[in-house]
């Protein structure tokens, strides 16, 4: 097989929230493991993303800035190959995931989802919760403020507002799951899967799983929670992946966040591997393919 060559484009700081260096490093140490398989690595930033053309037919990406995500769909359509894909990236936002969980059975809090400029409290007739979660819809968390912990439906309401001042347009609101909450990280169609407890580890972004408390170890599944995942990643359309989850006292997993190509920050170093060995699976997958076609 020829020199296969790759693009590989770095996350923008400002989509790295407390976790600059952290998603640099995963991204250095997939790129050098790809290289160990013979592949010339390329990198860019998003910024070179913004003001050039990618040449190179695969490209493997932890964008986040919407022009990005945009671009890398345009290569999609022109028959790049792009891991993650960028429709897996969108599909990651916070309304299109919880859409697409929710309509595939996957198990996940009850949920709303809004327009911030209207009065939510209609809405709230409908489910049965008041301790909740607000997070802004149309994209990632950024700011501390995009993911908020209300007690009731008025402190809710002064959220969306808030949100609404700020140009959301669109808000998830999550019932606040009682339990363990769990962090993972995976690679679709390899063995690699990692959890932990944030509490343990004193693992945090902004500081929201203290709302949790310290976990209890609420005996689960973890071979249930590994396909769990891979089933979310799989609707999601995410090969690289990592989130959050909540283990109830009847040990029954739901996840409440699901995110392409996180840091993997407790695992960076067995996880790296893996996620080489998935994207070069996926560029010699897609070179057998293109023969064929051309027979």
């Amino acid at each position: 097989m020829n020199e296969i060559t790759i693009a590989g484009i770095r996350r923008g700081s400002k989509y790295s929230p407390n976790h600059i260096g952290n998603d640099a490093a995963i991204f250095q140490l997939a790129a050098k493991a790809l290289r160990s398989y013979g592949c010339v690595v390329n990198e860019y930033t998003e910024a070179d993303l913004s003001a050039n053309e990618i040449q190179e037919p695969f490209i493997f990406n932890m964008v986040r800035d919407w022009a990005s995500i945009r671009k890398l769909q345009k290569y999609e359509n022109e028959g790049k190959n792009v891991i993650n894909s960028a429709y897996g990236i969108e599909n990651c936002t916070r309304e299109k995931m919880t859409r697409l969980l929710l309509t595939n059975d996957i198990p996940h809090p009850q949920s709303l989802i809004v327009r911030t400029i209207d009065d939510p409290l209609p809405a709230f007739k409908d489910v049965d919760f008041h301790n909740c979660w607000i997070k802004r819809g149309d994209f990632h968390a950024i700011h501390r403020e995009d993911v908020t912990y209300v007690r009731n439906r008025e402190e809710a309401q002064d959220i969306l507002e808030e949100y609404a001042i700020r140009g959301i347009e669109s808000a998830v609101i999550n019932e606040h799951l009682v339990g363990d909450l769990v962090k993972f990280y995976g690679v679709a169609g390899t063995d690699f899967f990692y959890w932990f407890y944030p509490s343990s580890l004193n693992h945090s972004k902004f500081g929201l799983e203290q709302i949790n408390g310290n976990a209890k170890g609420i005996p689960f599944d973890e071979g249930n929670l590994r396909d769990l995942c891979n089933q979310a990643a799989d609707v999601l359309n995410i090969q690289v992946y990592g989130g959050d989850c909540i283990i109830s006292e009847d040990s029954i997993a739901r996840i409440i966040d699901f995110n392409d190509w996180p840091s993997f920050a407790p695992c960076r170093d067995a996880a790296a591997p893996y996620i080489a060995k998935r994207i070069y699976s996926l560029i010699n997958e897609s070179c057998k393919k293109q023969k064929r076609s051309l027979i």
